[in-house]
């Protein structure tokens, strides 16, 4: 069977991470994914589940995190600013207006 090479970018400390893991299991690189490769063809999928979160999780996380940076924000002393204050300084920065 011929052979050839793949070639892939990666974070580096990930793939630190993923080359000490497969030294614990005994494996080299090349043999792990050379066996996700075979798992995938076999089963014709990918052999886990890739998800994501659905709108209205992602609606509540980013909720959550407004919420928070806005408590934040207060602890520090930072003015909140309704909807029309925020508005106007837009305007005010892209048109020059008041």
């Amino acid at each position: 069977m011929s052979q050839t090479t793949m070639s892939i970018r990666v974070d580096s400390n990930l793939k630190q991470k993923f080359d000490n893991l497969c030294n614990e299991f005994g494996l080299s690189v090349t043999s792990a994914f050379t066996i996700f490769m075979n798992a995938v063809v076999r089963e014709r999928r990918i052999p886990f589940e890739i998800r994501t979160d659905s709108i209205e999780e992602s609606r509540k996380k980013a909720m959550l995190a407004f919420d928070r940076m806005r408590k934040d924000a207060a602890a520090a002393g930072v003015q909140d600013l309704s909807l029309d204050e925020i508005n106007e300084i837009i305007k005010e920065v892209r048109y020059g207006e008041k």
